[in-house]
């Protein structure tokens, strides 16, 4: 209890100086100048005072946990603008919703991911309901060697035909068996795309690079599990519902404007 006073201190300073000062109050004294019976004194009434008001603990506590969300988010729009252009600009991600809006958000994404699978369908629902909101896509598969070769087919296809790219990402991340290699082409053919020709490139050394690139991406991001998702200037770690989704996008529209 007695560390737990000290650390709060310079809270309980703040408090002090925001509160209504009587007449008579004094300015709190420099620990430094005090003596080893004037600081237990210090510390005696310090303890006095949180026993009989216990909620300035809580608001103490609520400052503080205010001061850590600050310093995260200033942290991640750090990381953010250090990263824009390959999170937002690179040319060999896939771009969806509106690609002139003014709002971006980018997903890593893995197509044996569950929780990718949930995110699917409500992710197409903020964009039908928020026009100007721009879709990234990072393939980032980290479930396994069939996750691997799923992203690798994925950004295969998005260079050969770009323009079969959201069906084919439709159709994995609503495909509800197991995703092994032989089932993520067959399904790239359903889709219609040229098996031979999407083998060849998904197994090619610049496919590799990039590949690397996105891990080497999200590492530098902090991003470990899918999703995830980079809304403008904040990382979004993990499922979230619609509503918290259009929450989000509200407030990065308000931010914006």
């Amino acid at each position: 209890m007695r560390r737990f006073c000290l650390a709060l201190l310079p809270l309980l300073a703040l408090f002090a100086v925001a509160a209504p000062a009587p007449a008579t109050a004094q300015s709190l004294p420099d620990m430094t100048t005090l003596d080893e019976a004037q600081r237990n004194a210090l510390h005696g009434e310090i303890r006095a005072y949180l026993l009989e008001n216990p909620e300035i603990i809580m608001e103490a506590i609520q400052v503080l946990e205010q001061q850590r969300r600050d310093a995260e988010r200033f942290a991640e729009r750090g990381l953010v603008d250090g990263h824009r252009e390959a999170l937002f600009n690179n040319p060999h991600d896939w771009v969806g919703g509106n690609p002139e809006g003014p709002i971006t958000l980018v997903e890593f994404s893995d197509y044996r991911c569950g929780f990718c699978k949930r995110a699917h369908p409500i992710i197409a629902e903020l964009l039908e309901r928020s026009p100007d909101v721009r879709l990234v896509v990072k393939e980032f598969p980290i479930l396994g060697p069939d996750s691997v070769t799923a992203g690798r087919m994925a950004m295969a296809a998005h260079d050969l035909e770009p323009e079969k790219y959201k069906a084919l990402n439709d159709a994995l991340m609503t495909y509800r068996g197991n995703l092994t290699e032989a089932a993520a082409y067959r399904i790239a053919n359903e889709v219609g795309y040229d098996i031979a020709a999407l083998k060849a490139h998904a197994g090619s050394d610049e496919i590799d690079a990039r590949l690397r690139q996105n891990y080497e991406l999200a590492s530098a991001l902090g991003v470990q599990g899918t999703p995830s998702f980079v809304l403008e200037n904040q990382i979004l770690r993990g499922f979230l519902p619609l509503e918290d989704m259009l929450a989000r996008v509200a407030q990065a529209r308000q931010t914006s404007n």
